[in-house]
């Protein structure tokens, strides 16, 4: 299998030498290091080439690196099913680039690059609808970034009184931020239904 996807690659890197940087086989899957800016042309090929066959798109999804100067990894998986074989291209993106939206071949991608905008940030150029799929629209920040708060920056009630949601600034307490991993069940006198049993054997 490794043999066959390690010239799988070299067929696509040599055929589509200004997309793809890299190639590379490892735990028995293919990736490409890919331009970003070429997805679009190269998409289209993995899908037509009579020896790819990559029809299906799988997902798409991101890495955060903040450390890099190309912040971003933006990563797509496919999937052929003549040939029963799986590819990962990976494009490294600055933040604030765009990267071209391959809905016009794989119209699925229309809800991944909404999601990946909504988690990471990262823009898609020529996408029909990219706004949020995944978080309110008066959301602030990107939640799958690393430098984004575990605690968030607001968070959302009903308010009783005003009968409506209410949008607060989250402000935690000293008291909450103490945690001393003790379970609840540690010191407690409540016997479990059969524990009364298994000791009187």
């Amino acid at each position: 299998m490794s043999e066959a996807l390690r010239e799988l690659g070299l067929h696509i890197a040599m055929r589509r030498s200004d997309d793809v940087v890299s190639h590379a086989v490892a735990h028995g899957e293919l990736t490409l290091e890919v331009l970003p800016g070429r997805i679009g042309p190269l998409v289209e090929f993995l899908a037509r080439d009579k020896s790819c066959g990559f029809t299906t798109l799988v997902d798409i999804t991101a890495v955060d690196w903040p450390e890099r100067a190309a912040r971003f990894d933006v990563v797509w998986h496919f999937l052929s099913m003549w040939r029963n074989q799986r590819i990962r291209l990976k494009a490294a993106v600055e933040e604030g680039a765009m990267v071209p939206s391959i809905s016009a071949v794989h119209p699925s991608a229309n809800w991944f690059e909404r999601e990946v905008f909504d988690m990471f940030g990262i823009l898609f150029s020529g996408h029909p609808d990219l706004r949020r799929i995944l978080t309110d629209y008066g959301f602030r920040g990107h939640p799958l970034r690393k430098d984004f708060p575990t605690t968030g920056y607001t968070e959302v009630r009903y308010d009783e009184v005003q009968k409506r949601v209410v949008y607060e600034p989250v402000s935690l307490v000293q008291e909450y931020r103490q945690f001393d991993f003790m379970s609840p069940w540690e010191g407690a006198e409540y016997i479990l239904p059969g524990d009364a049993k298994a000791g009187a054997k």
